[in-house]
């Protein structure tokens, strides 16, 4: 598994950006090679990708969410990756992101562009993304503010 950790800091309050965040089907938006991403629950995604021409496709479970402070995520089949993202206040109207991802590299292409920090690079750059969205509608776009843990939501 490979392992990626960025960070940005954004000029919104923390609660501005998580609840983006949770906007997932928003995520093609300002992830490149995302096609789609469909919330089938409160706690499951269905995702589907291009890069460079091959298509791939992957459920996930949001594992933990904490309101303004993280989203923790594994996948359940497909593309085997894990991660978690946390939200982390700066000021009133700025905050911190913090991505940190494990993934596993399929291929000698990944494998090769993971070993070059092509994964990291992606990573900086759909944060940057993320960044100049936010910022330029400074509000979100929806929220979902309950707490999941360990899969459940909480009541």
């Amino acid at each position: 598994m490979s392992t990626v950790e960025q960070s940005i800091d954004v000029d919104v309050p923390v609660s501005v950006a998580y609840d983006q965040w949770t906007q997932f089907e928003s995520f093609p938006q300002f992830m490149h090679g995302i096609e789609e991403v469909r919330q089938l629950d409160a706690t499951h995604l269905h995702w589907r990708a291009n890069f460079g021409g091959h298509v791939v496709e992957w459920d996930a479970v949001i594992a933990e969410q904490l309101p303004d402070e993280r989203i923790a995520w594994r996948s359940t089949d497909g593309k085997a990756n894990a991660g978690v993202v946390t939200f982390h206040r700066l000021s009133d109207d700025s905050s911190r992101v913090m991505v940190q991802i494990e993934h596993e590299s399929e291929g000698i292409m990944e494998k090769v562009g993971s070993a070059l920090g092509a994964d990291t690079h992606e990573v900086k750059s759909n944060l940057n993304r993320f960044k100049e969205l936010v910022e330029d509608r400074g509000r979100a776009s929806g929220a979902w503010r309950r707490t999941v843990e360990h899969g459940d939501v909480q009541r």
